[in-house]
């Protein structure tokens, strides 16, 4: 059992977890995930990036955006609560090191797990240029940990409610046309926002690293679930990723894959509003 030590809504459907788990708070590095189990009784497995970690608390911060069954569990644990199982660290750590200017770029809840890599490369001396993205101003997140981070901090959202109104790919296209040009980008966020940051960047000669969540089960890779495409080879994410050469990844095939469940998913978080609203009426916890 890991107890929640610190609960916090960053967002109408995100949720910051401060979870015990001493083990993986000493071993983590930037760019690594855990597999969540909220209980064993639903047994359902899911992954969650580590957004920060503090070895000498022996805590580890999840941050997930409620969208199936698990998450509207884990949504609803009180501080003070536990989560069944928390396996980790798993994938293969982000490749840290100087290189010049790095541009990281975030887009909705993926701006959770690029904070530890822009925090690793800013400790490794590099220049951090950090721009980050949503629909709205409603939904965006560490705002505040990234400023304390980046050299330069640009914010875009949709609607021009927080920021600049723009899609991430026009801050970033005018990052590449500078001279000098930037020397890595890193971008996480939804497949479409990934493929079209490497797509920014391709003409320009940018190394663009990209994070994919993908489909898992096992975390191990045995299941097979969550297979990419990369550089016309079969990868698996759990233990090939999660970060692979943006210009590479067939994001198409990748979409593809993911919208296997999402009628399901779309059912099961239809369903779990409802019992919310319900539990919330006759003034019990869900």
């Amino acid at each position: 059992m890991h107890r929640i030590v610190q609960k916090r809504q960053l967002s109408d459907e995100v949720f910051l977890l401060r979870v015990e788990a001493p083990l993986i708070a000493a071993a983590r590095r930037p760019g690594q995930f855990v597999i969540v189990q909220a209980d064993s009784e639903f047994g359902e497995r899911i992954p969650l990036t580590i957004a920060d970690a503090d070895p000498a608390a022996g805590t580890i911060t999840l941050i997930f955006q409620v969208v199936g069954h698990t998450t509207h569990r884990l949504a609803a644990l009180p501080e003070g609560g536990a989560i069944e199982n928390v396996l980790g660290p798993l994938g293969r750590p982000t490749h840290i090191e100087k290189v010049g200017t790095v541009v990281c770029v975030g887009g909705g809840i993926g701006v959770a797990p690029l904070h530890p890599i822009a925090q690793g490369m800013k400790l490794a001396g590099n220049r951090v240029v950090i721009v980050i993205g949503a629909r709205n101003a409603k939904l965006v997140i560490l705002e505040d940990e990234m400023r304390a981070i980046a050299d330069e901090l640009i914010v875009c959202t949709d609607d021009g409610s927080r920021g600049r109104k723009a899609l991430v790919t026009a801050p970033l296209k005018e990052l590449c046309e500078r001279s000098p040009k930037p020397d890595l980008a890193v971008a996480i966020g939804p497949p479409i926002m990934m493929k079209f940051c490497a797509e920014t960047t391709r003409p320009y000669g940018v190394p663009t690293v990209v994070s994919l969540n993908t489909i898992m089960v096992d975390g191990t890779g045995m299941c097979g679930g969550c297979r990419v495409t990369v550089g016309g080879q079969t990868r698996f994410v759990c233990v090939d990723g999660p970060e692979f050469d943006g210009h590479q990844v067939d994001f198409d095939n990748l979409m593809q894959r993911l919208r296997t469940y999402k009628p399901r998913e779309d059912e099961l978080h239809e369903r779990c509003h409802l019992e919310l609203g319900i539990a919330r009426l006759e003034g019990r916890r869900p």
